[in-house]
């Protein structure tokens, strides 16, 4: 069974797609997959799709969702040759919950997570070349935002934002490579998207200030850090970091820069940020 979680929600079997169309089961597969191989109690379950406030029937009304599921599942087996297990194999009952079995095949997330550590170890290494390359290639498997067309209850909201942080750091990470390896100028058209897109990620900024300085742009880097300061001040009444004021006193002193510079790791700060 193949996964993807981050974009819209896609679980294949055999090549054919076992989501279903309406809202609730949905979820269910989603969480499921959220955890695959793993298993999900129904407590999870029933507050996913619930929250507080369960019906009476939520119990059965879930196993009949999971009813659901296997069908699709069986229909999806069916076009495999030789196919020796049963859709209550893939999506099986165990104490307390359910588990969705991959045998094997593909969870885009964990892909990422695999991927995106290799690129911190290279950035650990000073690898710098190769972490730019690992880091594009884990964030690549991104589609669009994690779950996008799922209705998320709790926990799936939760995860989303989890997977949306982490995308977010192995962001930053790559562009910190890109910048070490002096691709300032080539980094401009996608920083001044996602300054507009995060307003108060600082990091990013950073990154935006230091890159249109090293490009000669010093005036519009200060800019940049006027802005964010304006942002920061009106929007959560705090101030830019000491070390984003670091940087922006150092471009206001003209202070050259050189080519192993980057921006403050500031990264932790205003992370989830609020878009324009």
């Amino acid at each position: 069974m193949d996964i993807n979680v981050l974009g819209p929600l896609s679980v294949r079997e055999n090549g054919v797609s076992v989501v279903p169309t309406a809202p609730k089961p949905r979820q269910v597969l989603a969480l499921l997959a959220l955890h695959a191989d793993q298993v999900v109690s129904v407590s999870a379950l029933v507050e996913e799709l619930w929250g507080g406030k369960p019906p009476r029937s939520a119990r059965t009304t879930l196993q009949t969702y999971v009813l659901q599921l296997r069908e699709l599942i069986a229909e999806a087996l069916a076009h495999g040759a030789n196919e020796r297990c049963t859709a209550k194999d893939i999506l099986a009952t165990v104490p307390g919950g359910y588990r969705l079995e991959t045998r094997g095949g593909s969870v885009d997330f964990r892909e990422f997570e695999r991927g995106a550590g290799a690129g911190y170890r290279s950035m650990d290494a000073e690898d710098y070349t190769g972490a730019a390359r690992r880091l594009a290639d884990a964030l690549s498997l991104w589609t669009g935002p994690a779950l996008t067309d799922i209705q998320a209850g709790l926990r799936i909201d939760m995860e989303a934002r989890r997977l949306e942080e982490a995308r977010l750091c192995a962001l930053d990470q790559r562009i910190e490579a890109d910048l070490r390896l002096g691709r300032h100028r080539e980094l401009l058209p996608e920083l001044t998207v996602l300054v507009n897109q995060y307003r108060m990620h600082e990091s990013l900024h950073g990154q935006f200030m230091l890159a249109l300085h090293r490009s000669g742009r010093r005036g519009e880097a200060l800019d940049a850090y006027r802005r964010l300061r304006t942002t920061l001040v009106s929007e959560l009444g705090l101030e830019p970091s000491a070390a984003l004021s670091r940087l922006q006193r150092s471009i206001l002193m003209a202070r050259p820069e050189n080519s192993a510079a980057t921006a403050p790791n500031v990264a932790g700060h205003s992370l989830v940020a609020r878009t324009v």
